[in-house]
């Protein structure tokens, strides 16, 4: 069996959230009767109330806020079998239960932070859009694609109620750019590749740094290089005096003998 609600919404082209501008009936203080085309009484509860002139305050007295015959922008909040609840507070567009991942919804951009962008998209808190998520190309900062007042279509990535928390993306709604295709090399005649020049770069000799002891000894056989004429000159004058000593020496004993 269905329940009221069910049948009176079956019945009446009345659903919670729609829009009206109703008349009002009579005001008490308890709240506000309206005409908003119904066959059953339509209420405007005191707590559904605003002052339209200063909507923080509290309401004390509808009846100091409305006469018979004025105007009232209302929205219902239930049906039921025998009344309407009505409430001049807007409703939200999506409830926490309304939302899931996949959908795509219409949103306004209503502020910007270095990380991401903030869209009212009628739900109890905006959502966010990462920066990673506003394009498919790198975005830097988010004012580089999108700005304050921006209309924007979303895809809900992430919903999540106990945080208060809704993820939201921008370039999953957009066409992902195509990729570059790798082209082979092509193919000489006979089905063989093409050949492939190859550039080597000679190994430059590394010549080690002379050790100390390395340098000691050059230098010396330098000194003894350069020496070497005044010792082929000693040992020419030598051998001169030698055979000088030899010739006298020969001389004196023959001639002794020559004596004897």
């Amino acid at each position: 069996m269905e329940s009221p609600v069910e049948e009176t919404k079956t019945n009446q082209p009345f659903k919670a959230k729609q829009k009206f501008e109703g008349k009002v009936l009579k005001t008490s203080l308890q709240g506000v009767l309206v005409d908003i085309g119904s066959s059953v009484p339509a209420f405007l509860h005191i707590s559904q109330v605003i002052d339209l002139k200063d909507p923080k305050a509290p309401v004390q007295n509808p009846e100091e806020l409305f006469k018979v015959d004025d105007m009232v922008t209302v929205w219902i909040r239930k049906v039921a079998k025998d009344h309407i609840s009505l409430t001049m507070v807007e409703p939200l567009v999506y409830e926490w239960r309304d939302l899931k991942p996949e959908m795509t919804v219409k949103g306004t951009i209503i502020r910007l932070e270095s990380f991401g962008a903030f869209v009212e998209i009628g739900a109890e808190r905006p959502g966010l859009v990462h920066v990673s998520e506003l394009a498919h190309s790198f975005v830097r900062t988010p004012q580089e694609v999108v700005k304050v007042g921006d209309e924007v279509d979303v895809k809900v990535l992430e919903v999540d109620k106990r945080k208060k928390q809704i993820k939201l993306s921008v370039k999953a709604l957009l066409e992902a750019p195509e990729e570059e295709v790798y082209e082979a090399p092509k193919q000489g005649r006979r089905g063989k590749k093409a050949k492939v020049e190859e550039y080597v770069e000679e190994a430059e000799e590394i010549v080690p740094d002379p050790t100390f002891m390395e340098i000691a000894l050059r230098q010396a056989m330098d000194r003894a290089e350069k020496r070497k004429p005044d010792f082929s000159s000693r040992a020419k004058k030598h051998r001169v005096a030698d055979e000088d000593t030899e010739d006298i020496f020969a001389r004196t004993l023959k001639s002794k003998q020559s004596d004897n």
